[in-house]
């Protein structure tokens, strides 16, 4: 049976880590665009998962498959789901050694490198939460590398919302994997929703971000993920893409397809002066 998102969730989880490319400050926009029928939801670039969780706070039961390549970061989404109390733990240790000596305790921590899984996950949002503008970057050898942030008093632990994502992703329609974005033609149907958030494509030869693991997302990615949506239309699945506003992403795409430009602002450039006065484009089949 179709989903239809009219049910209101009593609590309202959101992203737990500030994600480059982020969608939650453009959720409205985006609610423009979503089919207004579908039956399971894929995300295979979850990032913060700012769209999914605005999905499940309005249909707490709707069937969801989201997956990232980004092993860290699935990995602190299953362990907020299943371990989310000794998670809290955790961060509240890092919190008060924080703020005994801000610099020294947060590069002590960027060059840790835990085994166990509540401290890996609770080193991604301690840094996460401290690094400069939130930025999630790693080097060719996987390695976490952003500068501490200028924050007088950073939310390190926000309990309250990591409840809220616990429990919410506890039920059993949402499945969470690790893998590759071309795996959801295996997986969706019709009349499925599937949106694409992937890195973008540069706007200019200086805005070159697409490292969120330690292979960059190139533009040869990007031809593969148009040939992916391309299968997904030939099997009647509602296909949403986001990308930047330059004329390669459009010449991927049939004219069949819908475009939109929308504005958006680029929290994480380090230029404040150059975060505002942006678009970009969504892509969609429907």
């Amino acid at each position: 049976m179709k989903q239809q998102y009219s049910q209101i969730f009593a609590t309202s989880p959101k992203p737990f880590v500030k994600w480059a490319g982020g969608k939650r400050q453009l959720i409205t926009s985006l609610e423009e665009h979503l089919p207004k029928k579908f039956d399971t939801y894929f995300e295979p670039f979850l990032g913060g998962g700012a769209l999914l969780f605005h999905l499940l706070n309005k249909s707490p039961n709707l069937k969801c498959h989201v997956s990232d390549l980004n092993s860290d970061l699935i990995l602190a989404y299953i362990t907020i789901r299943d371990k989310v109390e000794q998670l809290v733990e955790s961060l509240e240790r890092h919190s008060g050694k924080y703020f005994t000596d801000k610099q020294e305790y947060y590069y002590s921590v960027r060059e840790s490198a835990p085994k166990n899984q509540i401290e890996k996950v609770s080193r991604l949002l301690f840094l996460n939460k401290t690094c400069f503008n939130g930025l999630y970057r790693v080097n060719s050898r996987g390695q976490f590398n952003v500068p501490l942030g200028k924050y007088t008093n950073p939310s390190i632990v926000n309990k309250e919302n990591l409840l809220a994502v616990s429990k919410i992703l506890q039920s059993k329609n949402i499945a969470i994997k690790c893998q590759d974005f071309a795996a959801v033609l295996d997986e969706a149907k019709k009349d499925d929703f599937v949106y694409f958030d992937p890195p973008y494509q540069p706007v200019s030869k200086t805005a070159n971000f697409t490292s969120y693991t330690k292979c960059e997302f190139t533009y040869d990615d990007l031809k593969r993920l148009a040939e992916v949506c391309q299968k997904l239309d030939k099997k009647d699945c509602n296909v949403l893409l986001s990308n930047s506003n330059t004329k390669e992403v459009r010449k991927l795409f049939p004219s069949k397809w819908k475009v939109a430009e929308i504005s958006a602002n680029r929290a994480i450039n380090s230029n404040s002066k150059k975060r505002t006065g942006h678009s970009e484009l969504l892509i969609k089949n429907y």
